[in-house]
């Protein structure tokens, strides 16, 4: 599977940003789908997950309240809605997918990943 994210930019603190992933080649309904972030000089981390048929969904405590995952397997799409952004959100983002069955929050559970996507938050 290939994904493709979009969506990213500079933004002020407070305001919302939607990022999207585009799925293609394999059966994109058969794959859990997360968001992972990195900010410069620290380590990726997990952002949210969500389940193949969309009806679990997973956060980071950082975001969780802020930010809502969710997907549309008939457009092979997984979108991340980023409210009340913040500074300490600054980072790229990353889309991934997994056909496994595991806890979701891992990033060595996700064998396929997209190129990111920038992410500025300015105070």
């Amino acid at each position: 599977v290939q994904l493709v994210e979009s969506g990213g930019g500079l933004v002020q603190a407070g305001v919302s940003l939607r990022l999207s992933c585009a799925a293609s080649g394999r059966i994109f309904r058969s794959y859990a789908m997360g968001w992972f972030r990195q900010a410069p000089g620290k380590e990726g981390e997990f952002v949210a997950a969500i389940s193949w048929s969309g009806g679990r969904t997973y956060y980071a405590d950082s975001v969780k309240g802020r930010f809502t995952i969710s997907r549309d397997n008939a457009k092979n799409t997984v979108l991340l809605q980023m409210n009340s952004l913040k500074p300490e959100d600054t980072a790229v983002y990353y889309c991934a997918a997994t056909y496994g069955s595991g806890t979701y929050y891992s990033i060595d559970e996700y064998p396929y990943w997209g190129q990111g996507t920038q992410v500025t938050v300015s105070s």
